[in-house]
C-alpha cells in the first residue's frame, strides 16, 4: 500500500517540478528585464506576512495567560524533526536501524509532511522497546532538544503561566522533555500503536494530530490568549484561533538572530534546568549529512582507534605523544615540571577530574611515568588494554582505604574522587577517602572534548568507551597540573577529611571554570540509566 502510494506521489511530482522549474526562469527573464520594476509596493505587499514576528511579542503581565504552539520548528530552530528520529533510531534501537532510516532519506524527500512523517515513524520505531524509548527521552534528547531551543519562542513561553503544546510528532518523543524542562502543562501529540513492551510502529487509530482541529477540541469555544507558529499555511491556520498571534521567521532563524541583541540561539546560562547528565554515543546533531559523514568515518575511525590504542600500549611515553599528535589526537598539558612532583617516603597521590575512563592514561603519558589507578568499575577490554596499572575498589570505605595506602607505598596512585564521569562543566561531590590516606596530594584539572562521538557511557557498553573515544577524528586532552596542596590544608594539618576534598573540588572547578555540585554516582546513574549504577558480583549472590 506505501509503496503504491509513492509511486502515485511521484507520478505527481515529477510535472510539478518541471512546471516550476519552467515558471521559474520565466519569471526570472520577467524580473531581469524589468517588467515589474514600475510597481515595486507589490512585492513588499504580497511578502508582508499576515501575523507579526514574535519578537515584537511583550512579555510583561502575560502571568495569568495561556500560550500555545508546537515544538516542531517553532519551540526547536531546527526545521526538521528527522535528527531526532535519526538520535531515538541510533541510541534506541541500532546502527542498522539508523543506517535504514539515512537510506529512507531520498524517499522521504519525495513525500508530503504525513507521508514523511508515518514513515520515520516506522523505520524509527517498529520492534523498538517501550522501556528504550523512555530511556532516549530521558537521558539523551534532552540535550539536543536545549541546545536548539529558539530563545525568543522560549521567553514568551517562559513569561506564561499556563502552556499547551501541540505537535504531530510522537507525543512519546517530546512529552518528558516539555514536562520537565519546560514545565509544559499539557502535551497533544500524535501516540503510537504498542503491543505489550514494544512499539509497532504505526499509529494509533486517532491518526496524526492536526492541530487546529486538536485546538479546538481541546478548548472548546474558549480561545487561548497567545499562538506562536512557524511560517507554514497550516501553523497560520493554527494560531489564528488564538487571541494574540505570532510567527517565527525561518529565515531569521536560520541566520542565528533577528538582528543586534536579539539572538535566538539559547544561552546555556538561560536554560530553565541545568544540563549535568546525559548519555547516549552522538556528540553532533544528526541531520543526513552530517549522520552520512559519519557512517563514512566509522570503518577508518574503528582502525583509527586501534592504531592509537595501539601506540599507548607499546611505545615509549614521547614517542606515544608524537604519534598520537600525527594522528590527530590534541594533548595540552599545562603545569609544573613532573620532576618537582616526587614524594617522599610513600608515593604522590594524583586527584583528577573524571572525564572518561582514560584519564589516568593520559596523565601518566603527560608525566612520563607509569602510575598506579584505582577505579570502582572497569570492564575486562578496558584493564587488558590500559598501559598502566588498574586496581578495583570494593566500595567498602575500610578495605579501600588499606588498598589504597598499600598502593601508595609502592608508588604513585590516580584517583578520581568524583565515582563516576560528567561530560559538561560541573564537577561532581568528591568523596572524601583519599583525603585520609596521603600528605602529598596533587590535584590534576582533566578536560575533553570530541566532535563525533562521547567515550562515556551509563547504559550502553562501558567495554566500548576508550574506543569510541579514540575513534574521533581530532579528541582534545586537556592536562592542568596544580601544584602540591599545602601541608596545612590536609588532614596533617589539622583539616577534615570533608574539608580538604571541598577545598580540591573547588580548587579544580576554578582552574576549568566548571560548577561544583553535590550531586553523586547516584543521582547520575537513576537520572540516566534508572539503577544506582552498581554492578553486582555474581559470585557473592551464589
Amino acid at each position: 500500500m506505501l509503496f503504491s502510494t509513492v509511486l502515485l506521489k511521484l507520478e505527481d511530482w515529477f510535472p510539478y517540478q518541471l512546471l516550476s522549474n519552467s515558471c521559474q526562469k520565466a519569471a526570472r527573464k520577467i524580473g531581469r528585464y524589468g517588467f515589474f520594476s514600475r510597481n515595486p509596493s507589490l512585492k513588499s505587499q504580497q511578502q508582508l506576512p499576515l501575523f507579526p514576528s514574535v519578537t515584537k511579542c511583550d512579555l510583561e503581565g502575560r502571568g495569568s495567560q495561556t500560550m500555545v504552539c508546537d515544538i516542531n520548528s517553532t519551540l526547536l530552530r531546527t526545521q526538521s524533526f528527522f535528527p531526532y528520529f535519526m538520535l531515538v533510531a541510533f541510541e534506541g534501537g541500532s546502527i542498522f536501524r539508523a543506517f535504514l532510516l539515512l537510506l529512507s532519506c531520498p524517499i522521504l524527500w519525495v513525500l508530503d509532511y504525513e507521508l514523511k512523517l508515518r514513515a520515520m515513524v516506522f523505520i524509527t520505531f517498529c520492534g523498538l522497546r517501550v522501556k528504550d524509548m523512555e530511556v532516549v527521552g530521558r537521558a539523551v534528547l534532552p540535550k539536543f532538544y536545549l541546545e536548539n531551543l529558539n530563545f525568543k519562542v522560549y521567553e514568551v513561553l517562559a513569561s506564561t503561566g499556563s502552556r499547551v503544546v501541540f505537535t504531530s510528532v510522537p507525543r512519546v518523543m517530546v512529552e518528558g522533555f516539555l514536562k520537565e524542562y519546560l514545565s509544559v502543562g499539557e502535551v497533544v501529540g500524535t501516540e503510537l500503536q504498542t503491543v505489550g513492551r514494544y512499539f509497532t510502529g504505526l499509529l494509533s487509530g486517532s491518526g496524526l494530530v492536526v492541530k487546529h482541529r486538536a485546538l479546538k477540541e481541546f478548548f472548546g469555544e474558549k480561545k487561548p490568549d497567545i499562538g506562536i507558529g512557524s511560517s507554514s499555511l497550516h501553523d497560520h491556520l493554527f494560531i489564528s484561533l488564538c487571541k494574540e498571534s505570532y510567527v517565527v521567521n525561518n529565515e531569521e532563524t536560520k541566520s542565528g538572530g533577528y538582528g543586534s541583541g536579539n539572538s535566538v540561539i539559547m544561552p546555556r546560562e538561560r536554560y530553565p534546568k541545568p544540563l549535568v547528565f546525559h548519555d547516549g554515543r552522538l556528540a553532533f546533531l544528526p541531520t543526513p549529512l552530517a549522520t552520512l559523514s559519519m557512517f563514512m568515518w566509522l570503518l577508518p575511525g574503528i582502525f583509527l582507534a586501534i592504531f592509537r590504542i595501539s601506540v599507548g600500549i607499546f611505545l615509549p611515553y614521547k614517542m606515544a605523544i608524537f604519534l598520537g599528535t600525527l594522528s590527530g589526537v590534541k594533548l595540552r598539558i599545562k603545569g609544573l615540571n613532573p620532576s618537582s612532583l616526587e614524594g617522599g617516603k610513600k608515593g604522590v597521590l594524583y586527584v583528577c577530574t573524571h572525564r572518561t575512563l582514560l584519564d589516568p592514561v593520559f596523565l601518566s603519558t603527560s608525566l612520563g611515568k607509569p602510575l598506579t589507578a584505582v577505579t570502582y568499575s572497569l570492564s575486562k577490554m578496558s584493564e587488558i588494554i590500559a598501559p598502566i596499572k588498574t586496581v578495583r575498589l570494593t566500595r567498602d570505605r575500610e578495605k579501600d582505604g588499606q588498598t589504597m595506602q598499600r598502593l601508595l607505598s609502592e608508588g604513585d596512585l590516580v584517583v578520581c574522587p568524583e565515582g563516576t564521569t560528567c561530560r559538561e562543566p560541573y564537577l561532581l561531590r568528591f568523596s572524601s577517602l583519599f583525603a585520609e590516606l596521603a600528605d602529598e596530594i596533587v590535584p590534576v584539572a582533566m578536560n575533553t572534548e570530541v566532535t563525533m562521538f562521547y567515550g562515556t557511557t551509563a547504559s550502553g557498553l562501558k567495554c566500548l568507551d576508550p574506543i569510541f573515544f579514540l575513534m574521533n577524528p581530532r579528541p582534545s586532552y586537556y592536562v592542568h597540573i596544580l601544584g602540591k596542596v599545602p601541608r596545612e590544608l590536609t588532614c596533617a594539618g589539622g583539616k577534615s577529611s570533608f574539608e580538604v576534598a571541598n577545598y580540591l573540588q573547588r580548587q579544580l572547578g576554578d582552574a576549568l571554570g566548571f560548577e561544583c555540585t553535590g550531586l553523586t554516582r547516584r543521582d547520575k546513574y537513576m537520572m540516566l540509566a534508572g539503577n544506582e549504577g552498581v554492578v553486582q558480583d555474581k559470585r557473592k549472590m551464589h
